[in-house]
C-alpha cells in the first residue's frame, strides 16, 4: 500500500465516522492496519474511533500500538491519557497527560524561531 493510499483509506474512514457510518469506519482502518501494520496514524485513528465508540480495549490496544511506532507523538500519547481515564485509571491517565504535555513543550523548543516579526525582539 502506498503512503497516498494508505492516506486516503485513513481519510476515508475518518469522513465515514464522523458522517456516522462506523461500521465502515471501521472496516477500512483495519484494512490500513493490516496493509501497513507500522503506520501510527492508521493505528492513532483507530484508537481514537474505538475510544469515540467507547470499545476501549480495543482503543487501548491501538493506542498502544500507535505508541509502540512513535513514542514521541504528542496526540498519540493524549488518546492514551484519555484511554486511560475512560477506564476509570487517573493514575494512568495522569502519567501520559504529563507525558504528552512535556512531549508537546519538546516539540515546541525544538521548532525553528518564526519570523522575524518586523524587527521587534
Amino acid at each position: 500500500m502506498s503512503p497516498d493510499e494508505l492516506q486516503a483509506l485513513i481519510d476515508d474512514a475518518t469522513y465515514d465516522y464522523v458522517t456516522g457510518d462506523a461500521a465502515s469506519a471501521l472496516e477500512k482502518l483495519g484494512r490500513a492496519t493490516s496493509g501497513a501494520p507500522d503506520s501510527p496514524e492508521a493505528w492513532h485513528a483507530l484508537a481514537e474511533i474505538n475510544l469515540s465508540l467507547r470499545r476501549l480495549d480495543e482503543a487501548l490496544a491501538a493506542g498502544e500500538r500507535a505508541h509502540a511506532l512513535r513514542r514521541s507523538d504528542p496526540l498519540v500519547i493524549a488518546t492514551l491519557s484519555r484511554t486511560w481515564m475512560e477506564r476509570g485509571d487517573k493514575a494512568r491517565a495522569e502519567q501520559y497527560g504529563a507525558m504528552a504535555r512535556v512531549q508537546g513543550w519538546k516539540d515546541e523548543l525544538s521548532a525553528p524561531p518564526p519570523p522575524d516579526a518586523g524587527g521587534l525582539r
